[in-house]
């Protein structure tokens, strides 16, 4: 057998036997994976890139007249129809009877649920197509992860009744998740835009059927209805100085505060106090959401072994208060957003956890950007920052340290 010579015969030879399948299902899903290799290996915007595969794909051969070349055509022209040349796309003479069922599909319902944190929201719908010679009603279940602001898997299979049991009866059996009914143009919006997130990531998120399933969700989210209104990112006002003051005093005046004796903090304790609750808002303000109320065992994780020390300097009395200010307002945070109190404890047993591990990150600076590593070096010099004579002359006493250091 011939090696194919370019691309397109690769993808008409792993599609040869597209005619065998059995249903219009089968071969969307077996199109939506081989344009999954071409989403993949795409460097940005790989909606963009599968797009401009399925251009080129149907010129390159408009003129095969095999009944697979034909069929997958058509199959592409189905997942993808904003590429160029589908509106010429025509079934062959010997097409599989299913072809005319194609993306013929309609909503039958649409779902949402998640953890009570915030972290995490999963939607689902159910399609069946208009003839059920199409094949078995599927389900579209997409995973948007709200601390890093995309849609991190996405799944297309069936039977759609088995997987909507199993999603209803692993919410009821957990306190910590929530389900409900979705409006169709609220999930499509938000898998979407989220999506568009993912599509320009350099790299995908690692296990899961994010890539082979991607075209196969577009085209299936497209058959939703679209909210009327902006269709992009929720805009957020972040909180102003006067609201963060507001939210400090509100906090310390709080029991929370009371129970961790941060209302009691006084002298040289207390600019580590307000210094470490700005981190905190600061963290907040990071998030797409901006909700300084949101924290949770992995976002608690994400500030207290991350960002911190990417972020800021941190003097011994600042170390030492963080974890107590951070257990402090994640109960308080809870209790503002009525989260059951199972919750707030796996939180704060999750910081306690990670205290350990915080305080080596913070001994060996590991985690420090080459910017705030300089700038500790500069306060463990004894410089001070408010000295332009003294910064001046440490900045170019220690330039070419800096140079191979990237600050």
């Amino acid at each position: 057998m011939a090696t194919p010579q370019t691309p397109y015969d690769a993808v008409l030879h792993a599609a040869r036997d597209v005619t065998k399948l059995e249903s219009a299902l089968d071969a969307e899903m077996l199109g939506s994976a081989l344009l999954g290799s071409v989403y993949a290996i795409a460097e940005t915007d790989r909606d963009a890139a599968v797009r401009e595969f399925v251009t080129g794909f149907l010129a390159a051969t408009s003129r095969r007249r095999v009944a697979a070349a034909t069929t997958i055509r058509q199959v592409f022209a189905t997942l993808v129809p904003t590429a160029e040349g589908t509106e010429r796309v025509r079934p062959g003479s010997q097409a599989p009877n299913w072809t005319a069922q194609l993306g013929r599909v309609h909503l039958t319902g649409s779902w949402a649920y998640g953890d009570v944190y915030g972290d995490q929201t999963s939607y689902l719908a159910t399609f069946a197509y208009d003839d059920e010679s199409g094949g078995s009603e599927h389900a579209l279940v997409a995973l948007v992860d709200h601390n890093i602001g995309i849609t991190k898997d996405i799944f297309v299979g069936g039977p759609a009744e088995r997987i909507l049991d199993q999603v209803r009866q692993m919410c009821a059996d957990d306190e910590l998740t929530w389900f409900r009914t979705e409006d169709p143009a609220r999930l499509r919006g938000e898998v979407a835009r989220h999506l568009a997130v993912t599509d320009d990531l350099g790299e995908l998120p690692g296990e899961g059927s994010l890539a082979t399933d991607r075209a196969l969700v577009g085209a299936r989210l497209a058959m939703l209805p679209t909210a009327a209104g902006p269709t992009g990112p929720a805009e957020v006002e972040p909180v102003s100085a006067a609201e963060r003051t507001d939210l400090v005093r509100r906090f310390l005046a709080a029991p929370e505060a009371v129970r961790f004796g941060l209302d009691a903090v006084d002298g040289p304790e207390l600019a580590s106090l307000h210094f470490c609750l700005s981190l905190l808002l600061d963290h907040s303000a990071s998030f797409p959401d901006a909700d300084p109320m949101r924290w949770s065992p992995a976002v608690s994780g994400l500030f207290l072994l991350d960002w911190v020390h990417r972020r800021a300097v941190l003097d011994m009395d600042d170390a030492a208060m963080l974890p107590r200010v951070l257990r402090a307002w994640a109960r308080y945070a809870s209790r503002q957003r009525g989260l059951p109190e199972a919750a707030v404890t796996r939180t704060d047993e999750a910081i306690e956890e990670m205290v350990p591990e915080f305080a080596r990150l913070y001994s060996t600076g590991e985690r420090r950007s080459p910017a705030t590593a300089a700038v500790a070096q500069l306060m463990a010099d004894g410089v001070d920052p408010d000295d332009p004579a003294a910064l001046d002359a440490w900045i170019e006493a220690n330039r070419h340290r800096l140079a191979d250091d990237g600050a």
